[in-house]
């Protein structure tokens, strides 16, 4: 308990400290004090991550839905948002002083050179006659040095006098300083980079996933196996944002391949079937010679696994849960995510595999690939997995390294072969950047044929 307090105080600690980061470079540095827009951009960093942490614990906490629906657009957007600004800013740091410095030697080489100039010719008097009743020159008073009674003042910025935030402003150029202006070019640099980056990977979110097609050969797959179509799907994640449109893209887009049979590897929602089981909906009508497949994720136990294994049994798919089919020539085997082990609903693997044959190939759907060593064990052929999304956020792929042995696509382990899917849809963010989702169509292909 005190280790995860701790972990919560640095975290909020960070997000504090990566704020006030951003609210110098966007709002303080390019705004001037008191004004309109420095107490809008203030208003906004204060509001914009309360509505993120609304958005993070709406669900967690019994929210109503379209309360959570509400929070979730933007609290999520700006956590994406939040993001690539920091990282464009940093980019900006190495910029900043390389935009002072031409800046500065253009200055410099456009200031008049008042050094040598000589110095003005001193205003003489003409000689003037004495005359009578007038005084003479040494009484008179001091004629004026030029037309006009005094010097007129210097207009700010016009003589090398300092500029509001006290750099040097540009000879002869009245406005803002150079380094106001620098601050101005590199924080509207970065916001521009950020919206473009999150607007497109939201839009592919939105769009739907791409279908790939891959091709496992298997040595103990049957010959009249070989050909046989997987669809696999995985980390749909129905929830506040992604609904009824997005599950139905997905369908279309996997019917469309003519699958032999659906594999649905977890993941599918975040809520409850109260709030999402109009969303599922469209998954009653998955077409496949041989059906659908469902097992679970870590996000069902969070969201009502029980009733969500139900709900999918209603849709017309099948729950594999600890347990197996034969197939078209070979076991197809699924396990119950790790995630269930804290519900007492954990994986098991003798109970899946364990009496099976060996001489037959045999695929498991596995939520995580870090059951990997499990199904080497247990004398697997072909994993199928999902979980890491590929990272979703560049570069949050490095990060999904340290923690699963294969963040995207087909490795081996041993006599097992493992793939993995990016995921049909996105956890939090609605948005990927360098790592598209995807519905894999996997292949198999017999090496008897």
């Amino acid at each position: 308990m005190l280790l995860v307090s701790l972990v919560l105080v640095l975290v909020v600690g960070l997000l504090g400290v990566v704020h006030w980061y951003v609210w110098r470079r966007l709002v303080r540095d390019v705004t001037g004090p008191g004004g309109p827009a420095r107490r809008l951009g203030t208003v906004a960093l204060i509001v914009l991550p309360l509505l993120s942490l609304g958005a993070l614990t709406a669900g967690r906490a019994g929210v109503p839905f379209p309360l959570q629906q509400a929070l979730a657009w933007p609290g999520f957007l700006w956590l994406a948002l939040l993001l690539y600004v920091v990282l464009a800013l940093v980019v900006g740091e190495a910029v900043r002083p390389l935009l002072l410095r031409a800046l500065d030697r253009r200055a410099a080489a456009t200031a008049p050179d008042t050094a040598g100039a000589a110095a003005p010719a001193p205003v003489t008097a003409a000689p003037v006659r004495a005359t009578a009743g007038a005084p003479a020159p040494s009484e008179a008073k001091e004629a004026p040095e030029a037309s006009g009674a005094s010097e007129a003042p210097a207009s700010p910025g016009t003589d090398g006098a300092d500029g509001p935030d006290g750099v040097p402003a540009s000879p002869g150029v009245a406005g803002p300083s150079r380094r106001l202006f620098v601050s101005r070019v590199v924080g509207g640099a970065a916001a521009a980079a950020a919206l473009g980056t999150v607007g497109h990977g939201t839009y592919g979110v939105l769009r739907g996933p791409r279908v790939k097609r891959v091709t496992v050969p298997l040595a103990k797959l049957a010959r009249g196996a070989h050909g046989y179509r997987i669809a696999v799907v995985s980390d749909i994640h129905l929830g506040p944002i992604l609904g009824r449109a997005h599950t139905r893209r997905i369908v279309d887009a996997i019917n469309a391949t003519q699958p032999d049979v659906v594999a649905v590897v977890g993941d599918m929602v975040d809520g409850s079937v109260e709030d999402l089981g109009r969303a599922a909906e469209p998954l009653a009508e998955l077409r496949a010679r041989d059906g659908s497949f469902f097992v679970t994720g870590n996000h069902e136990y969070f969201s009502g696994a029980e009733e969500w294994v139900d709900h999918v049994r209603e849709l017309g798919m099948r729950p594999l849960r600890n347990e197996r089919v034969e197939i078209a020539g070979f076991d197809l085997a699924g396990v119950n995510d790790i995630a269930g082990e804290n519900y007492g609903d954990g994986p098991d693997f003798a109970a899946a595999l364990g009496d099976r044959d060996r001489a037959r190939a045999a695929v498991l759907l596995a939520h995580q690939p870090v059951v990997i060593h499990d199904a080497v064990e247990h004398g697997v052929d072909l994993q199928l997995s999902g979980h890491t999304h590929g990272g979703q956020l560049w570069p949050g792929n490095f990060l999904a390294e340290l923690a699963n042995p294969t963040v995207a696509g087909l490795e081996r382990y041993g006599d097992t072969q493992l793939y993995v899917s990016r995921g049909a849809g996105a956890w939090g963010p609605p948005v990927r950047v360098g790592a598209p989702s995807d519905i894999t169509v996997v292949e198999l292909a017999s090496k008897q044929a």
